[in-house]
């Protein structure tokens, strides 16, 4: 594929400095890019790299002078090379049809223009919208509906009485709907509380390769409209999810809890059980959520406190060898001055 600077311009709605007949056939990193290749500036401390790069043109938010690149200026940089992207990139659907080597089962429903691949397994009452795709080794239990327009990639397991809406994407190894954790102690043992709800994932949701979502011990699961969820994410029974959250790698959310709207959660952020996090709240990595936290704030350490005071307290952890020293260094003095003012008083 080949397309003018004027072409995209449109394409991303950008302002032209430079040539707008300039062919391009490809996006690259700013590093690597060569002639004939577009790549952009989202980030301030590569700023230097526009200079050097080999570069037709760059996508750029403001413009800079005195550059051999042509210029494409954006209000938004980053979206608009990832617009870029699936055209130079566009994905190929899987071929519509269902394998020979798939288990259908009684009263399956299946949409318009399916890819359904060898050794999928669809137990009895399944529903599948139109074009979704199914790779090799997919799972989906019985009841369980999967809405238009979703790929679910080789060897998903989404179990009975799950509902997943359309343009979802499902990477590999993610398991939807296991049991929740739910046991009550008894004379010294644990006895298994049966997990009878299901999971919701509404569309335009993305869940990375190996993420567990918990089915409901009643009720449901629900993860929010648009949400993106990293790998290796763990959500717990009767979690909720609102629309448009960020859950990045090894995040673990304890059932019951109620995640907010646009809320980010860094790696290896933990949410105990049955807490609250409002909306537009930003947890940093590796911290720990042990109580409710109020929207818009942003937070850090374990526990969690307001992520100004984290940092403070950082600071400060690095210079308490040396105060140890000044505290033991004052004491002996104050001893010393208590044992003078002794003396004296004989």
């Amino acid at each position: 594929m080949e397309l003018s600077l004027s072409e995209i311009a449109d394409l991303v709605g950008g302002k032209i400095v430079g040539d707008p007949t300039c062919r391009i056939h490809g996006m690259v990193a700013i590093d690597d890019a060569k002639a004939g290749e577009i790549t952009f500036l989202a980030n301030p401390k590569y700023g230097k790299k526009v200079a050097t790069t080999r570069a037709s043109a760059i996508l750029v938010k403001d413009e800079i002078g005195g550059v051999r690149p042509h210029l494409i200026l954006v209000d938004d940089p980053y979206y608009a090379f990832a617009q870029l992207l699936s055209v130079f990139h566009p994905k190929y659907p899987a071929p519509s049809g269902v394998s020979p080597l798939a288990s259908i089962g009684n009263e399956v429903v299946l949409g318009e223009g399916v890819a359904i691949g060898p050794f999928v397994v669809l137990e009895d009452r399944v529903k599948v919208g139109d074009r979704v795709q199914l790779g090799a080794g997919v799972f989906v239990g019985t009841g369980s509906e999967v809405g238009d327009e979703t790929v679910v990639y080789p060897n998903v397991t989404i179990r009975e009485g799950v509902k997943i809406g359309q343009r979802v994407i499902l990477h590999s190894g993610c398991v939807i709907g296991s049991d929740g954790f739910g046991f009550v102690p008894r004379n010294g043992r644990y006895h298994k509380i049966p997990q009878v709800g299901g999971v919701i994932i509404e569309d335009d949701v993305e869940l990375g390769a190996n993420v567990t979502v918990d089915r409901a011990t009643l009720g449901n699961t629900l993860i929010g409209r648009g949400s993106k969820v990293d790998n290796l994410v763990q959500i717990g029974h009767n979690v909720v999810i609102g629309e448009d959250t960020i859950l990045v790698a090894q995040v673990g959310i304890s059932g019951s809890a109620k995640i907010g709207k646009h809320v980010i959660l860094a790696g290896q952020a933990g949410v105990v059980g049955h807490v609250t996090i409002g909306d537009q709240v930003v947890v940093g990595a590796r911290s720990g959520v042990t109580k409710d936290i109020a929207p818009k704030s942003k937070v850090s350490g374990f526990p969690a406190v307001p992520h100004n005071s984290w940092l403070q307290a950082q600071a400060s952890f690095l210079h308490l060898p040396a105060l140890r020293r000044l505290i033991a260094s004052l004491e002996a003095k104050i001893a010393q001055l208590e044992g003078v003012r002794h003396e004296g008083k004989k």
